[in-house]
C-alpha cells in the first residue's frame, strides 16, 4: 500500500518527528510542507483538489522544514514549502531549496511586488503587524512603533519573542527605516517597557491584556478574525472582544505588513502539478477563500478583503521593499540578543 503524509495538527520537533514516506513519483498529487497550520489552508487544499482531482498530501512543522529539504536533496518527496514571513522565503531561496516558478497565470495574479524577482517565492496573502489595545485601559485610537519605547508604556507591553520571524520582520524593518544605532535603543526602550518576558503566541497576547496583565501587545490582524470566530474555543471570542485594533503610523509611513507565500522546491518530483496548486492559490477564487476564511489581506488585485476584516478599519500599508526587511532580518536578530530582549524587562 502506498503510504502518504501524515496531517499533523500541531507543532513539533522536527528533529524526533517521524514523516511517512510519500512515494516521488506519484501521479496526480502534490507533497507539501507546510509552516502554515492545517485548519488555515485545508479549505484551499479543498477545492483545489474539488477543481483538479489532483491530492495533496501534507506535512506541517513549526520550525525546521527548509532544513530538512535542503538535507533530503534529490531524494526529497516536498514539491513546495508553504511558509509564512519574508524571512523564511527568503531564506528558502538562500538554503538553495527553491526553483523558479515560470507561469503567465502566477505572473498575472501577483504583483511583482510580492515576488520575488527571480521567481523563487510568490507571496500570496499580507497580515499587517498591529497592536491590540485595551478597550478598557487604552483611550488613544492611534499609535506609532516609535511609541512603543515611550516611558509611558512602562509594565504595560507584552509581545511574543523577539527572535519569532514576526518579530524579527518587524525589527528589521525599524533597522531599515531607522538604522541599527538607533533601533538598538529603540529596543532596549521596548524591553524596558515590558509587563513580562516575552512569551506565547500572538494569541497569548490578547489573552493578558484580557487578564489585566498589559494593556497593549504586538499581534497579526488575522488573529483577531481567527479568535472571533473560534467555536470551540468560545473564550478566545472574549479575549478578542477585549481589545481594539491600532494601525501603526497610519499617519506617516504606513503599518509593517509581511507576507505569507510558497516556494516551489529545487527537486519537486510533482513539478507541474506543483505549479498548478501555486496557480490556484493565486486565483481569484482561493484568494476570496483565504480572505473569508483566514481574514487576511488578498494580494491579487481587486479581490476584497472579508466584511470582518473592514470592520477592522482602513489602514495605510508600508511600502518598505520586503527585500530591505529580509537584508535587514540578521542585524535585527543580533540586536534582540545584544538589548537580552527575551530576557524581559530590565529591573
Amino acid at each position: 500500500m502506498r503510504a502518504t503524509f501524515r496531517t499533523l495538527a500541531g507543532a513539533f520537533a522536527l528533529a524526533s518527528a517521524t514523516f511517512a514516506a510519500v512515494p516521488a513519483s506519484a501521479d496526480g498529487e502534490v507533497n507539501i510542507y507546510s509552516y502554515r497550520q492545517p485548519f488555515l489552508i485545508q479549505p484551499l487544499l479543498d477545492a483545489f483538489s474539488a477543481e483538479t482531482g489532483i491530492k495533496t498530501n501534507v506535512v506541517f512543522a513549526s520550525k525546521g522544514l527548509g532544513e530538512r529539504i535542503a538535507a533530503e536533496g534529490k531524494n526529497s518527496p516536498a514539491d513546495v514549502l508553504l511558509t509564512v514571513d519574508i524571512g523564511r522565503l527568503d531564506g528558502a531561496k538562500q538554503l538553495g531549496i527553491s526553483q523558479p516558478v515560470v507561469s503567465d497565470v502566477v505572473n498575472g495574479n501577483v504583483p511583482s511586488e510580492f515576488r520575488d524577482p527571480d521567481g523563487h517565492w510568490i507571496g500570496l496573502t499580507n497580515r499587517a503587524r498591529i497592536i491590540y489595545a485595551s478597550k478598557e485601559r487604552v483611550d488613544q485610537d492611534s499609535i506609532t512603533y516609535e511609541e512603543l519605547a515611550d516611558p509611558k508604556w512602562k509594565g504595560r507591553i507584552c509581545t511574543r519573542s523577539g527572535q519569532h520571524v514576526y518579530t524579527i520582520g518587524l525589527i528589521a524593518s525599524m533597522v531599515a527605516h531607522h538604522g541599527a544605532d538607533w533601533t538598538e535603543e529603540w529596543l532596549a526602550g521596548v524591553r524596558n517597557n515590558l509587563a513580562r518576558k516575552p512569551a506565547g503566541n500572538d494569541r497569548a497576547q490578547v489573552q493578558a491584556i484580557f487578564a489585566g496583565e498589559c494593556d497593549i501587545a504586538l499581534g497579526n490582524t488575522y488573529y483577531m478574525g481567527l479568535m472571533q470566530t473560534n467555536e470551540k474555543e468560545p473564550e478566545q471570542q472574549e479575549w478578542a472582544d477585549s481589545v481594539r485594533i491600532l494601525f501603526p503610523n497610519s499617519d506617516d509611513r504606513g503599518s509593517h505588513v509581511n507576507l505569507a507565500g510558497v516556494v516551489l522546491t529545487k527537486n519537486a518530483p510533482n513539478k507541474d502539478d506543483a505549479v498548478k496548486l501555486i496557480e490556484f492559490l493565486s486565483s481569484e477564487g482561493a484568494q476570496k477563500i483565504y480572505a473569508e476564511t483566514n481574514h487576511e489581506y488578498p494580494v491579487k488585485p481587486g479581490v476584497e478583503v472579508s466584511e470582518r476584516v473592514k470592520s477592522w478599519g482602513a489602514f495605510k500599508k508600508d511600502t518598505l521593499s520586503l527585500a530591505d526587511i529580509a537584508a535587514n532580518r540578521k542585524t535585527a536578530s543580533e540586536l534582540v540578543d545584544k538589548v537580552g530582549f527575551d530576557d524581559g524587562p530590565a529591573s
